[in-house]
């Protein structure tokens, strides 16, 4: 597939090109950068190491209407499904978590509301400066990683090389029309420079070998309470995680009418695991630290053959009282 490239004066017109199509990209909201609707090109945000909210809150919202009912109507309402044809300045680690979501979305049911979104084009952005905290070639991924993108860019400095991967990433290009022109032999040469570049960026390291076989080993080990002891249990860690994917589904009633929906979940809230007779299997933050790092070292990796991480360090680097997962991974592997 021929590459293209898009330069910076024209990167406006390029978005502009995509007008017509429900685009998302990085945006600033509030405090945080996340990836919302695009509406003013001017807004469009690129110049990060990451988003604060992983992308995953384009495919999996934070808070979604399944549908709404009233009383007396034995008809629902269902909002229409979709919305997002494309997703652009995805981080490759963020692409690739996507990637090990499906395979919960599309495992024993075929989730019809994250399948739909699903089919959007996602453009991604290599990283040139990866994060401080960033393990990603830990786990497979890297800096300019093609998996679960449709086109890749790269930032050159004046301009942005265009790789499309698949045929969607090829009818994206052809949509951009006159706004992007033919990359040069050089373009290639020096966007596979900056990706060697930022490999070599990336410090922290961790070993997995051999850890999703033997991390439920260590269900007793005293590491699980020494986590715990300064863990506030705020649930950051899962919130801004790109794989982390659990839910709760409820209904909210008002007069005669109600509406069923699902939002975002924490393993590491005491009420998920609460039941109805009182019962609680993982009282305290010892048991909820423990099944969090099983879950995505051992429990997904034995069920889906992934590791339910991708080193993109949001974990590390907004928990509000410095629990590092690297240094978490390094004290497992000592002990096993």
């Amino acid at each position: 597939m021929d590459m293209k490239k898009v330069r910076k004066e024209k990167f406006a017109d390029f978005l502009a090109t995509l007008a017509e199509q429900k685009l998302y990209a990085p945006q600033k909201v509030g405090e945080s950068l996340r990836f919302a609707p695009v509406t003013d090109s001017g807004k469009v945000e690129l110049e990060m190491s990451n988003t604060t909210v992983p992308p995953k809150s384009v495919f999996f919202p934070q808070t979604e209407t399944l549908y709404r009912y009233e009383v007396g109507n034995t008809e629902i309402q269902q909002p229409a499904m979709g919305g997002v044809d494309i997703v652009l300045g995805v981080r490759p680690c963020d692409a690739r978590a996507q990637v090990i979501v499906d395979s919960l979305f599309g495992w024993d049911y075929n989730d019809p509301y994250y399948q739909e979104r699903r089919k959007a084009t996602v453009v991604g952005l290599a990283c040139n400066k990866p994060c401080v905290n960033c393990f990603c070639l830990s786990l497979g991924g890297g800096p300019a990683s093609t998996v679960g993108l449709d086109l890749l860019m790269t930032d050159l400095g004046d301009a942005y090389l265009l790789q499309p991967l698949t045929e969607k990433g090829e009818k994206l290009l052809a949509l951009a029309g006159e706004t992007v022109e033919t990359a040069a032999a050089g373009d290639r040469e020096a966007a596979e420079s900056l990706h060697g570049q930022a490999e070599q960026m990336i410090t922290r390291k961790v070993e997995t070998a051999g850890v999703a076989e033997k991390l439920p080993g260590l269900w007793e080990h005293s590491l699980w309470q020494e986590t715990a002891n300064s863990c506030l249990g705020c649930g950051i860690c899962t919130f801004l995680c790109p794989t982390c994917h659990c839910f709760d589904i409820q209904d909210e009633v008002e007069g005669l009418e109600g509406r069923r929906c699902r939002m975002w979940d924490s393993c590491m809230f005491k009420e998920y695991t609460l039941h109805a007779s009182g019962h609680n299997p993982r009282p305290t933050r010892r048991e909820r630290t423990r099944n969090r790092i099983n879950h995505k070292y051992s429990y997904f990796v034995q069920k889906f053959g992934h590791t339910a991480c991708v080193g993109c360090g949001r974990c590390i680097n907004y928990c509000p009282v410095n629990i590092d997962l690297v240094e978490i991974l390094r004290q497992v592997k000592e002990a096993l």
